[in-house]
């Protein structure tokens, strides 16, 4: 992701520059990705890893015997129901949205539009999810924005925060 962000300004330009032929602009395109040696699709293998183990600790929440009614901390007197008081699935679409923002601006404007409705979605969801599984999110995210702010600041790329433009 942090060199999609250095790679940007020339894609962006690219664009404007190619914007009439829209087959030599995809050509042109793949091969600044393989001069940079960019693959548009890093960011999406991370999530496919997570996936199996959300799952499972999905099932392992909903299906848990011992954790019934367990008080664990402040509000939160059993991890494998909700939130009672929704205060976990506010505090992961804060964090969802940072780290949406903190990634670059894809080119397309419809692409960037989707990127930020998908936090808003995944929010609406996580409101009925056990509280494990949203504290389990929580934690991904901060320690995903945390890994991505050190990676762009080795890299040479300054951490922005890339707002919608609607």
């Amino acid at each position: 992701m942090a060199k999609m962000k250095a790679v940007n300004p020339k894609i962006t330009e690219m664009r404007e520059r190619l914007k009439d032929n829209p087959q030599q602009m995809q050509q042109e395109m793949m091969r600044i990705y393989r001069e940079e040696k960019v693959n548009p699709m890093g960011g999406c293998f991370p999530i496919m890893i997570q996936i199996p183990v959300f799952i499972a600790l999905y099932w392992v929440l909903l299906s848990s015997v011992e954790m019934r009614n367990t008080p664990w901390l402040g509000w939160i007197h059993d991890l494998s129901s909700p939130d009672p008081y929704y205060i976990l699935p506010l505090v992961m679409t804060l964090t969802t949205v940072l780290q949406t923002s903190l990634n670059p601006a894809p080119p397309d404007p419809m692409q960037a539009k989707m990127m930020w409705f998908m936090p808003l979605a995944f929010s609406v969801m996580f409101f009925f999810f056990p509280s494990g599984l949203v504290l389990y999110w929580i934690t991904n995210n901060v320690l995903s924005i945390a890994q991505q702010w050190v990676i762009n600041t080795r890299m040479g790329v300054p951490p922005k925060f890339h707002l919608p433009k609607f």
